[in-house]
Protein backbone atom coordinates (compact mmCIF):
# COMPACT_ATOMS: atom_id res chain seq x y z
CA UNK A 1 0.00 0.00 0.00
CA UNK A 2 1.09 3.60 -0.58
CA UNK A 3 2.12 5.87 2.25
CA UNK A 4 -0.79 7.34 4.20
CA UNK A 5 0.45 10.80 3.30
CA UNK A 6 -0.61 9.96 -0.25
CA UNK A 7 -4.21 9.37 0.87
CA UNK A 8 -6.33 12.51 0.64
CA UNK A 9 -9.49 12.32 2.76
CA UNK A 10 -12.51 14.63 2.54
CA UNK A 11 -14.61 14.61 5.72
CA UNK A 12 -18.22 15.80 5.42
CA UNK A 13 -20.45 15.99 8.49
CA UNK A 14 -22.52 18.70 10.13
CA UNK A 15 -21.34 17.49 13.57
CA UNK A 16 -18.35 19.81 13.91
CA UNK A 17 -17.01 18.07 17.03
CA UNK A 18 -16.86 14.71 15.22
CA UNK A 19 -15.22 16.21 12.12
CA UNK A 20 -12.61 18.02 14.21
CA UNK A 21 -11.89 14.87 16.24
CA UNK A 22 -11.52 12.68 13.13
CA UNK A 23 -9.45 15.34 11.35
CA UNK A 24 -6.94 15.57 14.19
CA UNK A 25 -6.60 11.80 14.48
CA UNK A 26 -6.23 11.25 10.74
CA UNK A 27 -3.69 14.07 10.44
CA UNK A 28 -1.64 12.50 13.25
CA UNK A 29 -1.74 9.21 11.34
CA UNK A 30 -0.26 10.95 8.27
CA UNK A 31 -3.34 11.39 6.07
CA UNK A 32 -4.05 14.61 4.21
CA UNK A 33 -7.45 15.81 5.45
CA UNK A 34 -9.97 18.45 4.43
CA UNK A 35 -12.80 18.99 6.91
CA UNK A 36 -16.14 20.27 5.63
CA UNK A 37 -19.43 20.72 7.44
CA UNK A 38 -21.96 20.54 4.60
CA UNK A 39 -22.49 18.96 1.21
CA UNK A 40 -22.19 22.35 -0.43
CA UNK A 41 -18.83 23.02 1.23
CA UNK A 42 -17.63 19.53 0.24
CA UNK A 43 -18.52 19.96 -3.45
CA UNK A 44 -16.71 23.31 -3.47
CA UNK A 45 -13.63 21.62 -1.95
CA UNK A 46 -13.82 18.83 -4.57
CA UNK A 47 -13.90 21.44 -7.33
CA UNK A 48 -10.64 22.90 -5.99
CA UNK A 49 -8.66 19.85 -4.81
CA UNK A 50 -8.38 16.14 -5.60
CA UNK A 51 -9.38 13.57 -2.99
CA UNK A 52 -9.15 9.79 -2.79
CA UNK A 53 -11.77 9.03 -0.16
CA UNK A 54 -14.75 10.97 1.19
CA UNK A 55 -16.38 10.14 4.52
CA UNK A 56 -19.92 11.43 4.05
CA UNK A 57 -22.61 11.87 6.70
CA UNK A 58 -25.99 10.82 5.35
CA UNK A 59 -28.28 13.25 7.20
CA UNK A 60 -27.24 16.88 6.94
CA UNK A 61 -29.19 20.12 6.66
CA UNK A 62 -29.35 21.42 3.10
CA UNK A 63 -27.76 18.93 0.73
CA UNK A 64 -28.01 15.43 2.19
CA UNK A 65 -25.35 12.74 1.96
CA UNK A 66 -26.85 10.97 -1.05
CA UNK A 67 -26.95 14.16 -3.13
CA UNK A 68 -23.47 15.06 -1.87
CA UNK A 69 -22.16 11.69 -3.11
CA UNK A 70 -23.88 12.17 -6.47
CA UNK A 71 -22.27 15.58 -6.98
CA UNK A 72 -18.85 14.49 -5.73
CA UNK A 73 -18.83 11.55 -8.15
CA UNK A 74 -19.62 13.91 -11.06
CA UNK A 75 -16.66 16.08 -10.08
CA UNK A 76 -14.25 13.22 -9.25
CA UNK A 77 -15.50 9.92 -10.72
CA UNK A 78 -12.93 7.74 -8.93
CA UNK A 79 -13.59 9.24 -5.49
CA UNK A 80 -14.60 6.51 -3.04
CA UNK A 81 -17.40 7.53 -0.66
CA UNK A 82 -17.79 5.96 2.77
CA UNK A 83 -21.22 6.72 4.20
CA UNK A 84 -21.10 7.35 7.94
CA UNK A 85 -24.40 7.94 9.71
CA UNK A 86 -26.25 7.70 12.97
CA UNK A 87 -29.55 7.41 11.10
CA UNK A 88 -29.10 4.10 9.34
CA UNK A 89 -31.99 2.50 7.52
CA UNK A 90 -32.17 -0.11 4.80
CA UNK A 91 -33.65 2.45 2.37
CA UNK A 92 -30.87 4.98 2.96
CA UNK A 93 -28.24 2.26 2.60
CA UNK A 94 -29.77 1.13 -0.69
CA UNK A 95 -29.92 4.69 -1.99
CA UNK A 96 -26.28 5.26 -1.02
CA UNK A 97 -25.42 1.99 -2.73
CA UNK A 98 -27.03 3.22 -5.92
CA UNK A 99 -24.64 6.15 -5.71
CA UNK A 100 -21.82 3.61 -5.52
CA UNK A 101 -20.94 4.13 -1.88
CA UNK A 102 -17.82 2.11 -1.09
CA UNK A 103 -19.14 1.14 2.34
CA UNK A 104 -21.94 2.05 4.70
CA UNK A 105 -20.93 2.47 8.38
CA UNK A 106 -23.08 3.31 11.38
CA UNK A 107 -22.18 5.81 14.10
CA UNK A 108 -20.70 5.52 16.58
CA UNK A 109 -17.88 4.11 14.49
CA UNK A 110 -14.85 2.38 15.92
CA UNK A 111 -11.89 4.49 14.81
CA UNK A 112 -9.74 1.50 13.76
CA UNK A 113 -12.62 0.21 11.61
CA UNK A 114 -12.87 3.61 9.92
CA UNK A 115 -9.10 3.64 9.26
CA UNK A 116 -9.24 0.18 7.75
CA UNK A 117 -12.20 1.18 5.56
CA UNK A 118 -10.43 4.36 4.36
CA UNK A 119 -7.38 2.30 3.40
CA UNK A 120 -9.53 -0.29 1.59
CA UNK A 121 -11.40 2.48 -0.24
CA UNK A 122 -8.10 4.03 -1.32
CA UNK A 123 -6.85 0.70 -2.68
CA UNK A 124 -10.15 0.30 -4.55
CA UNK A 125 -9.75 3.76 -6.09
CA UNK A 126 -6.21 2.96 -7.23
CA UNK A 127 -7.35 -0.33 -8.80
CA UNK A 128 -10.25 1.35 -10.63
CA UNK A 129 -8.03 4.19 -11.85
CA UNK A 130 -5.32 1.84 -13.05
CA UNK A 131 -7.85 -0.35 -14.87
CA UNK A 132 -9.36 2.70 -16.63
CA UNK A 133 -5.87 3.99 -17.50
CA UNK A 134 -4.95 0.59 -18.98
CA UNK A 135 -8.17 0.51 -21.03
CA UNK A 136 -7.54 3.99 -22.38
CA UNK A 137 -3.91 3.15 -23.23
CA UNK A 138 -5.07 0.09 -25.18
CA UNK A 139 -7.58 2.28 -27.02
CA UNK A 140 -4.82 4.73 -27.93
CA UNK A 141 -2.67 1.94 -29.37
CA UNK A 142 -5.63 0.62 -31.41
CA UNK A 143 -6.43 4.10 -32.73
CA UNK A 144 -3.56 4.18 -35.23
CA UNK A 145 -2.25 7.58 -34.11
CA UNK A 146 1.36 6.77 -34.83
CA UNK A 147 4.30 7.08 -32.46
CA UNK A 148 4.13 10.87 -31.93
CA UNK A 149 0.35 10.82 -31.40
CA UNK A 150 0.60 7.90 -28.99
CA UNK A 151 3.30 9.66 -26.95
CA UNK A 152 1.22 12.85 -26.73
CA UNK A 153 -1.93 10.93 -25.75
CA UNK A 154 -0.02 8.90 -23.15
CA UNK A 155 1.40 12.06 -21.56
CA UNK A 156 -2.10 13.53 -21.38
CA UNK A 157 -3.44 10.36 -19.71
CA UNK A 158 -0.57 10.29 -17.21
CA UNK A 159 -1.43 13.84 -16.22
CA UNK A 160 -5.16 13.08 -15.90
CA UNK A 161 -4.55 9.99 -13.77
CA UNK A 162 -1.59 11.36 -11.82
CA UNK A 163 0.73 8.62 -13.07
CA UNK A 164 4.38 9.52 -13.61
Amino acid sequence: MSEKTDIRVLLIDDEETLVEYLSKRLLREGYTVKATFSGEEATEAANNDDFDVAVVDLKMPGMDGVETQRRLKKIQPFLQCIVLTGHGTIDSALESGREEAFKYLLKPIEYDNLLETINEAYENKVQLQNARFKDEVEEIYRSGLGARGIKKAMNKLRKIYGIS
